[in-house]
């Protein structure tokens, strides 16, 4: 298994993706940091996201979006 052993490959070719049997000694702190900055904008589109949400009908049963929506914790805010 694994399509037999490695051959000799040319060296002047150049690939974004780290060419051939590519396993560069950081991959594992690469990845950590990467994901960390993937995680990082997701939070921070989800929170701009969440701050201009605008519900012009309100649900007739409670969404999950009523959660963390400002125009909903703003409205139980006003409530209380």
């Amino acid at each position: 298994m694994g399509g037999g052993a490695r051959y000799p490959y040319p060296k002047h070719v150049w690939s974004p993706a780290g060419g051939w049997w590519s396993r560069p000694a950081n991959w594992k702190s690469n990845t950590v940091i990467t994901f960390a900055g993937i995680l990082a904008v997701a939070y921070g589109v989800w929170t701009v996201s969440a701050e201009r949400e605008v519900r012009h009908v309100k649900p007739d049963r409670p969404i999950p979006s009523m959660i963390w929506a400002k125009q909903f914790r703003d409205q139980e805010a006003k409530d209380n």
